[in-house]
């Protein structure tokens, strides 16, 4: 089939007014097209000046927008002779049923979102590449404690696991949480205002179900995390991005843009993805306003053990006297992902609610696993633990960080927060952090293009990048790797458009 053929089999539109970058809109309308077998496997696809040149946009946006479906595996090239669509895909499901074509940034079902979409394809790249973020490790040390306690617990079977428990969890390990965010968060905190979950976000799911209504204003932090986001979208909620600045949350835009909000989603400790720290007068400009609009707080302290200069900063929920923040952390990170233990801090007035739909959720957490994670904070296995892995961490993120401004420092400026498992590569010649996170991940590297999380905000070029779960090792030759892949111009001149 001749190229001019395959174009005219779709009505091709972008829209120019949309918050919705060019690229993305092509992306997402080409990719639908391909999953509706509208543009059929094996289809020859046109080059990308002459699909330019038909949308009258640039070639650089046709270029991303291709080279995402590339990296995902719509498209493949073949030498000399032009690009496909992949002939591997699978049938739908539904081949029958008429396709409803949307408008280019128009939202699609409840949790089909441009964020949602960015997380599956995240989770679907993360495997142990360099620079996968989330991952961490552990030392002979911890393993040996972990199989020593694990065997203990299963050996012992306590009757507490041949029947059902409470829904915040095993008391034993509420306490132990309780005892640790008092030493080493100033959360203010009994046993009884805590909710184990499998993490973090699933605690801010149950905040959402509690709090929030269809309609109800809502801040988020903008740049911010994507899941959430597509998270309040799901409930449709009105979201009402907040700019993120030096010092974190802008509260009096919050205050300007939304007064009477309903709640706000915030990293005070860690913003992701920037990595700010929510300045002291920020925190109580935000504090004051939740007391006087009777609004919450949901405080999403998702990798705070990991601070690299002095002591962990002290958590917002500490600083509360109107019982308004709901604080959410996880041991996931600072154990490891597979553990799926988190928690919510949950101000007394709430926690009938909380508990109730927990419960309507997911009966209660695994006790099993809860036996051992308390048993391993009551020996003093998980601070030791901690203490050993900041002082790694900090040499790999020093490690990164030195050899990408050694050998790529020309083109970017690393920014290596004091806290958190990722540090954010600001693109600094104008170039796609979305072309260069395709042509990465082409050369078996996952980096994450950071422009795709603002929302109304001037997005900045960057790479976010993961530096927890690799060794000095291996941080060495892939920093040498992204590299090549930047100096051999992946992305350049390619900006992003809104």
């Amino acid at each position: 089939m001749h190229q001019e053929g395959w174009a005219d089999l779709y009505s091709w539109e972008v829209e120019r007014s949309s918050e919705t970058p060019l690229f993305r809109q092509l992306y997402l309308q080409l990719r639908r097209a391909i999953l509706a077998q509208e543009l059929r496997p094996g289809a020859k696809v046109p080059s990308t000046r002459a699909l330019a040149a038909r949308l009258g946009i640039s070639r650089a946006s046709v270029i991303s927008a291709y080279e995402q479906l590339l990296a995902e595996g719509y498209l493949a090239g073949k030498s000399g002779s032009g690009t496909y669509i992949s002939a591997d895909l699978p049938e739908p499901t539904d081949a029958g049923a008429p396709h409803r074509r949307r408008r280019p940034g128009q939202a699609g079902p409840r949790i089909a979102t441009a964020e949602a979409e960015t997380f599956i394809r995240s989770l679907q790249q993360s495997d142990e590449r360099p620079f996968t973020t989330g991952r961490s490790l552990v030392d002979a040390r911890t393993v040996e404690a972990w199989r020593r306690l694990s065997n203990r617990t299963f050996r012992s079977l306590d009757p507490v696991h041949l029947g059902y428990t409470d829904p915040r969890g095993l008391l034993d390990l509420r306490v132990m949480i309780s005892e640790y965010l008092r030493a080493a968060r100033a959360v203010r905190s009994a046993a009884e205002q805590i909710l184990v979950t499998s993490g973090t976000q699933h605690a801010i799911d149950i905040a959402i179900r509690v709090l929030l209504r269809p309609g109800d204003e809502v801040w988020v932090e903008d740049p911010g995390y994507g899941v959430t986001s597509a998270a309040l979208l799901a409930a449709k909620v009105a979201l009402q991005p907040i700019p993120v600045d030096a010092q974190g949350l802008d509260v009096r835009a919050g205050i300007a843009a939304a007064p009477r909000a309903r709640a706000v989603f915030v990293t005070p400790s860690h913003q992701f993805p920037l990595g700010v720290v929510l300045s002291t007068a920020r925190r109580l400009e935000l504090l004051a306003w939740a007391r006087d609009a009777r609004a919450w707080i949901i405080e999403d302290d998702y990798q705070s053990e990991f601070r690299y200069a002095g002591r962990p900063l002290a958590s917002l929920q500490g600083l509360d006297e109107a019982d308004r923040v709901i604080y959410v952390g996880t041991l996931n990170k600072a154990l490891f992902p597979g553990l799926r233990i988190g928690y919510a801090v949950v101000p007394p007035a709430l926690l009938r609610e909380f508990v109730t739909t927990r419960l309507l959720m997911d009966r209660q957490p695994p006790s099993l696993v809860q036996a051992v994670v308390a048993a391993f904070m009551r020996e003093g296995h998980l601070s030791a633990h901690i203490r050993r892995m900041r002082l790694a961490y900090r040499e790999q993120r020093d490690v990164l960080a030195r050899e990408l401004a050694r050998r790529a420092g020309a083109v970017i400026a690393v920014e290596a927060a004091e806290q958190g498992m990722h540090l954010v590569a600001y693109l600094t010649d104008g170039r796609s952090d979305v072309a260069l996170e395709s042509a990465a991940h082409q050369a078996g590297l996952i980096v994450k293009a950071i422009s795709p999380l603002y929302r109304k905000a001037e997005p900045r070029s960057g790479l976010l990048l993961g530096f927890s779960g690799f060794p000095p090792q291996r941080i060495i030759p892939a920093a040498a790797r992204l590299a090549r892949v930047i100096d051999e111009g992946a992305g350049r001149g390619t900006r992003q458009s809104r």
